[in-house]
C-alpha cells in the first residue's frame, strides 16, 4: 500500500470516528428490501454492514420484506395477486404463502446471511413473544365509491412488545424480523415491512431508522434525490403524485417516527454496496433525509 493509500485508509476511519461514538450503544432499526436483498453481492455487503455496526458497540434490528419473493411462490401456486392502492389482498391462501415466505425463507435466509459474515442473528415473526399485536386493517379506498375496502389478512398495528428484542439486543444477537402480526384471537395477519419499521423504531425509541429502497432516495420531478425533506414538503409531494404508490408507506412511517421519538430517519439507496456505512459513518451520508414539521434537522 502506497503513502496515498494509507493516508485514504486513515482519512476513513478517522472520519467515521465520531459516528461511531455518537451511536454506540444505541437503537438503529433497518427496513430491508428491495434489490439489496435479492442480489447476492448486496446480501453480503449488507449483512458485513450489520456485523461491523455490533461489532462498534451499534444495537442493529432488522425487519424485512419479501414482495418479489411472495409473488414468485404465488405465481408457482397459480394464486393470483390482487392489490387495492398498493395494498395486497390477503385471503387466508395468500396468507399461508406469506407466512412460509416470510416467516420461512426470507427470514433465514437473512439470518443464514449475517451468521455467515460472522454475526449472532436470530429470526422471529410478529407473532412470536407477541412482538407485534394486530388487528384488521380497513381501507378507504380513493378509486371506489365504498368507504371501506376489504383488503382480507393485512393488519393495523395495536401495540409491540418489545421485550424479546430487548433480550436479544441484551445477549449480542442481531434481531431478524418477519412482518407479521397477530391478533387477538391468535390470527396472523400480513403488515407492510415499512410499518413494522418505524413502529419497532417508535416503541424501542430507536436514534435512527433506516429504510432501504431501489430508488436514491425520495426524487422530485426532475429524477434527482432531494437532500432533505419537511413534512409540509412531503404533503405537497403527495398531493402533485411526486411521490406515489411505494414511497407512500416509507414517508408516512418516516413522518411518524419523527413525531414519536426517532432521532433520525433517512431512506437510502439499498443498490449501493456498504450503503449503511456510507450512511452512518461519513460526514455526506446518503438519500434522503426527513425532518420535522418544524424544518429541524433530526
Amino acid at each position: 500500500m502506497d503513502d496515498y493509500q494509507t493516508n485514504q485508509t486513515a482519512s476513513v476511519l478517522i472520519e467515521a470516528l465520531p459516528y461511531i461514538q455518537k451511536f454506540h450503544g444505541k437503537t438503529v432499526v433497518i427496513k430491508y428490501g428491495g434489490n439489496a436483498m435479492i442480489d447476492e453481492k448486496l446480501k453480503q455487503s449488507f449483512a458485513h454492514d450489520i456485523v461491523l455496526m455490533k461489532l462498534v458497540g451499534i444495537n442493529p434490528i432488522i425487519v424485512h420484506g419479501g414482495g418479489p419473493q411472495i409473488n414468485e411462490l404465488l405465481d408457482k401456486l397459480e394464486i393470483e395477486s390482487k392489490f387495492i392502492d398498493g395494498i395486497r389482498v390477503t385471503d387466508q391462501r395468500t396468507m399461508e404463502v406469506v407466512q412460509m415466505v416470510l416467516g420461512g425463507l426470507v427470514n433465514k435466509d437473512v439470518v443464514t446471511q449475517l451468521c455467515q459474515a460472522g454475526g449472532k442473528a436470530l429470526g422471529i415473526t410478529g407473532k412470536d413473544a407477541n412482538l407485534i399485536q394486530a388487528k384488521k386493517l380497513l381501507v378507504s379506498s380513493k378509486n371506489s365509491a365504498e368507504k371501506d375496502q376489504d383488503v382480507g389478512l393485512v393488519g393495523e398495528i395495536t401495540k409491540i412488545d418489545t421485550n424479546v428484542l430487548v433480550s436479544l439486543t441484551e445477549n449480542n444477537i442481531i434481531p431478524v424480523i418477519a412482518p407479521i402480526g397477530m391478533g387477538s384471537e391468535g390470527q396472523s395477519f400480513n403488515i407492510n415491512a415499512d410499518t413494522v419499521a418505524g413502529k419497532v423504531a417508535e416503541y424501542l425509541n430507536a436514534e435512527k431508522l433506516i429504510l432501504l429502497t431501489n430508488t436514491s432516495g425520495v426524487l422530485d420531478k426532475t429524477g434527482q434525490v432531494i437532500g432533505r425533506l419537511s413534512q409540509n414538503e412531503i404533503k405537497t409531494l403527495v398531493e402533485s403524485g411526486s411521490i406515489s404508490e411505494g414511497m407512500i408507506p416509507k414517508v408516512e412511517c418516516a413522518l411518524s417516527a419523527i413525531e414519536n421519538g426517532v432521532s433520525s430517519v433517512q431512506i437510502i439507496d439499498g443498490r449501493i454496496p456498504n450503503a449503511l456505512l456510507l450512511e452512518l459513518f461519513t460526514d455526506s451520508g446518503i438519500g434522503t433525509q426527513i425532518i420535522d414539521r418544524k424544518g429541524t434537522l433530526v
